[in-house]
């Protein structure tokens, strides 16, 4: 067994101990591994282990590596990182998840950058848990009229919300609240059930507070190697 394969097998048995110990069950969650700064040939690799879901932090590296490996079969890429607007075309060319839409802007962007006949783009509204406005994500008070501008844009479907735990806070405390604007979306949108919540450090408290998609990185990577 490879390290990659062997860290795999190991955080997957994690995220099974702690979906049983909250009582759900494992089989809803989906585990999108990071390849931030690694190449494409890991994400190979990743793929006949049997993951399909991946993620990246940076355009220009999902766009190469979504690229290198359009030939495998049922991969799906989610893009995680803070969108530019005028990078909303390469986005929506590469990734069929965008867990970062913060505001109206990028919405606008995103739907305009569909091509004719292209299905529904994915999207995740993602919220500020911290009281900076400086940190990416929409503020708690601006959700409800984010969420009704993601409904009523013709080319994106509402999922649900992401965050990312702030660093000076208990990741139990900061993803119950998560939770709770999770049910406001809900109230908009019905469908949008996804809750993009938990990192390699966090993940379990983000299992216990009813996260869907958890976004593991070095845990199965590896350390990441030197940015290029």
């Amino acid at each position: 067994m490879t390290d990659v394969a062997s860290r795999l097998a190991d955080v997957d048995l994690r995220i099974g101990e702690a979906a049983r110990a909250a009582g759900r069950d494992p089989g809803e969650l989906t585990r999108i591994v990071v390849t931030k700064f690694h190449p494409a040939s890991l994400v190979r690799e990743l793929h006949a282990l049997g993951a399909r879901d991946v993620g990246e932090n940076r355009q220009q590296e999902l766009s190469s590596k979504s690229a290198e490996t359009a030939d495998l079969a049922g991969l799906t890429w989610h893009f995680i990182g803070q969108a530019q607007t005028n990078k909303a075309r390469q986005i929506r060319r590469a990734a069929r998840v965008v867990h970062s839409v913060d505001r109206e802007r990028l919405v606008t962007a995103l739907d305009a950058a569909a091509e004719p006949g292209e299905g529904a783009l994915d999207v995740l509204v993602q919220i500020n848990l911290t009281d900076d406005p400086g940190r990416g994500g929409v503020a708690p008070d601006d959700l409800e009229a984010l969420a009704e501008r993601v409904a009523a844009a013709e080319t994106l479907r509402l999922r649900g919300v992401m965050a990312v735990a702030p660093l000076d806070e208990a990741p139990a405390a900061a993803f119950e609240r998560l939770a709770g604007y999770a049910e406001r979306v809900r109230a908009v949108v019905p469908e949008a059930t996804w809750i993009s919540a938990g990192m390699t450090a966090d993940f379990a408290e983000a299992i216990a507070c009813g996260a869907t998609h958890l976004r593991i990185g070095s845990a199965i990577t590896g350390p990441r190697p030197a940015r290029a």
